[in-house]
């Protein structure tokens, strides 16, 4: 089975993280998370959720919106923690969120962005999907996985997000279902839903 890979275009990484997480080129398109991002704020001039510019540059809550389209929930994972304790059955994937430089050309310039980046695993493979690589880079197994998840959050300006099935997160679970059952293993935060988002990273824009 080929690994379904969309590369990096203007500022649409949102688009293409989503696209490479579902892996199907029609699982979301620009439109429709323009649309979401009207639907979230349906009365304004400049909306605050894209790039005023059109060029895409969506913020989280945009994903959010999208994901639970697709009967899908974003949990944030909490970096305390050993990735080793998520039950991989449990899981549609990861997307992680990253720095990135911004380029201008082939200038780069002395200016920070967030990038977002799909994980999942294909016919028994895990791969990260990123947009930004020219083609899909195979991480390997469960445990080359959770060495490839822990060296990524052991930097600080690194987040981990867990994309369940939406009923494999239901709030009156006390414990998430794609947690290991473990005595160690507290409850891990859910990502806030899209109008409740207060963090730095959730609020930002990412390309």
């Amino acid at each position: 089975m080929p690994v379904y890979h969309e590369r990096q275009t203007r500022q649409l990484c949102a688009l293409h993280t989503l696209n490479n997480l579902f892996q199907s080129r029609q699982a979301f398109t620009k439109e429709q998370l323009d649309q979401i991002c009207t639907n979230l704020n349906p009365n304004v001039f400049l909306n605050p959720h894209r790039s005023m510019l059109g060029l895409g540059n969506y913020d989280v809550n945009v994903i959010m919106t999208a994901l639970q389209t697709n009967n899908c929930e974003a949990c944030w994972f909490d970096k305390r923690k050993d990735p080793s304790c998520i039950d991989l059955n449990a899981i549609v994937g990861f997307i992680l969120n990253v720095p990135s430089d911004y380029k201008f050309g082939f200038i780069t310039l002395p200016l920070r962005r967030r990038h977002w980046i799909a994980v999942r695993q294909i016919d028994g493979k895990f791969y990260n999907l990123d947009s930004k690589l020219q083609a899909p880079e195979c991480i390997g197994n469960d445990e080359q996985l959770f060495a490839f998840l822990k060296q990524q959050l052991q930097s600080n300006d690194r987040e981990l997000f867990v994309i369940v099935e939406s009923s494999a997160n239901d709030a009156n679970d006390q414990q998430k279902k794609w947690l290991k059952e473990s005595p160690t293993n507290e409850t891990p935060t859910k990502m806030a839903k899209h109008n409740n988002t207060n963090s730095s990273v959730m609020n930002g824009h990412v390309s």
